[in-house]
């Protein structure tokens, strides 16, 4: 655990924390947990004047627009139209209308999305990432961060996987090369 710093242009961008991502378990942090912390955060970024992006996963009823590649291990989804306000943010971050709602289409949040261009509208030079799931979301969009030229910071206990191996290896081997990391409380902390 090595953050040091925020920009006075932090964002907080929160992944998939919505309904159906919600009811999933997560290792070794419960998702309830996750939402939680990221509540935690979230309040200490709009009480700063700081933007809080909700990124939430979504795709058309007749799943056109759903990743269709060829892969080893079957999408765990099945198929199928979900359930009604599966793709809606949580009660517990919702209903705040400063706060930007960004919807994604794959893994990570900057691909075919504007987050982007919210971010540098706003002059934003650092994000800290929470959500679900470490290995797959909040990885994949702190990989592009990094390569859009965003200072990566990463809150530790506010993210969890579907496995506890899968969120270690994220930790250990990956985000040390993208970021630095911290847990939620030493990111307020930084607020002084």
């Amino acid at each position: 655990m090595s953050v040091t710093t925020l920009d006075p242009k932090t964002a907080l961008v929160v992944i998939d924390l919505q309904n159906a991502v919600a009811a999933l378990p997560g290792e070794p942090h419960s998702t309830a947990d996750v939402i939680g912390k990221t509540v935690e955060l979230a309040d200490a970024f709009r009480k700063h004047e700081l933007p809080v992006v909700l990124v939430r996963v979504s795709f058309a009823a007749d799943g056109a627009d759903r990743l269709t590649g060829r892969t080893e291990q079957p999408a765990r989804s099945g198929g199928g139209t979900p359930p009604a306000g599966a793709d809606q943010i949580v009660d517990q971050l919702a209903g705040h209308p400063e706060d930007i709602v960004v919807t994604k289409r794959n893994w990570g949040a900057f691909h075919g999305t504007d987050l982007d261009v919210q971010l540098r509208r706003r002059g934003i030079t650092q994000i800290v990432l929470t959500g679900v799931a470490t290995s797959i979301g909040v990885e994949s969009t702190a990989r592009a961060a990094y390569e859009h030229g965003y200072n990566v910071t990463l809150a530790t206990d506010a993210m969890t996987d579907l496995a506890a191996e899968s969120h270690e290896h994220s930790l250990n081997r990956i985000f040390p090369r993208l970021g630095e990391s911290g847990t939620t409380a030493e990111i307020i902390a930084l607020f002084g």
